[in-house]
């Protein structure tokens, strides 16, 4: 019982303080519903569809929230933002959440999507074509996850990865930052705990329904293409997505790397449009215009 009212508490939050920090400082544009098939049911989508974007990568993006909080709507000014900032037709994933549905649903939904949305890409709206999976927190980690298992002819579709903040490792193998940035922010290492705790279904890291689910020490890295890779100072994670970064640039994956020193995880998404967050939309835009259609190198 206290697990549920936790779960129900802790969704609505996130998603009143998410509308609370974008409220007046967006244009919220039109965007569509998509039914997408999944591997138990429909899966919700939607499509933020660009005008510019028949010379662009088609964005599938994974929100976050710790696989537990976070929906299409509390990461919708996010996307929009997105969409306006880089040109690019979006499409967002509802995947299903855990404790209702525990790891690896969540995985097995991005990758159904993924395949969909990859074999469709011609039809769905403006893009070259190719795409670009992405995703923070969470949800950056679900982005490198699903590209790592997706196969060769995928591989070739599949531009870049844009992996803001992503959770990268256990906290059973705890990295300075979740000491040094246990507290004082608003993701806390306590809540990461929860989080973790909670999509594994009280199941430790080595257990065969993690397996896929953890990006630390996977010999695959390699196969990943062009990678944008953000983090940030005040984040329990930022140890492990550096330690992401050092084993991309050692695996001989295209990356750029960049560090927020003054922000805290969560500035991209659930923050609304500070300067940090400009910043990265503006490296993103670049960013993308640099990579190739196949992204292969």
């Amino acid at each position: 019982m206290l697990q549920a009212l936790r779960v129900w508490a802790t969704r609505r939050y996130y998603r009143h303080t998410n509308a609370q920090a974008w409220r007046g400082k967006f244009t919220d544009a039109a965007c569509s519903t998509l039914q997408l098939p999944g591997p138990h049911g429909q899966l919700q989508a939607r499509m933020y569809s660009s005008k510019v974007g028949a010379s662009k990568p088609l964005i599938i993006y994974f929100h976050g929230g710790g696989w537990v909080i976070g929906d299409l709507i509390s990461h919708h000014p996010f996307c929009q933002q997105l969409r306006e900032h880089t040109g690019c037709t979006v499409v967002a994933v509802d995947y299903r959440l855990a404790p209702e549905h525990p790891c690896p649903a969540a995985l097995q939904d991005c990758l159904a999507a993924t395949h969909w949305l990859a074999r469709h890409v011609e039809s769905i709206g403006p893009s070259n074509g190719s795409f670009v999976l992405a995703g923070d927190s969470a949800g950056g980690h679900l982005a490198a996850c699903t590209g790592l298992a997706l196969g060769p002819d995928m591989l070739a579709q599949l531009a870049g990865a844009l992996l803001i903040y992503p959770v990268v490792d256990h906290y059973s193998r705890p990295y300075p930052s979740y000491i040094e940035r246990a507290r004082g922010q608003t993701l806390t290492t306590g809540i990461m705990r929860w989080f973790w705790d909670t999509w594994l279904a009280g199941q430790g890291a080595e257990d065969a329904a993690a397996a896929g689910a953890l990006l630390a020490g996977r010999d695959d890295l390699h196969t990943l293409p062009n990678c944008l890779l953000v983090t940030a100072e005040r984040d329990p994670l930022r140890d492990e997505g550096r330690a992401l970064g050092s084993a991309l640039k050692d695996a001989g994956v295209p990356l750029t790397l960049q560090h927020y020193a003054d922000a805290e995880h969560g500035f991209a998404c659930s923050q609304g449009p500070g300067k940090d967050f400009q910043h990265l939309m503006a490296l993103t835009r670049q960013w993308l215009d640099t990579l190739h259609p196949t992204g292969r190198r």
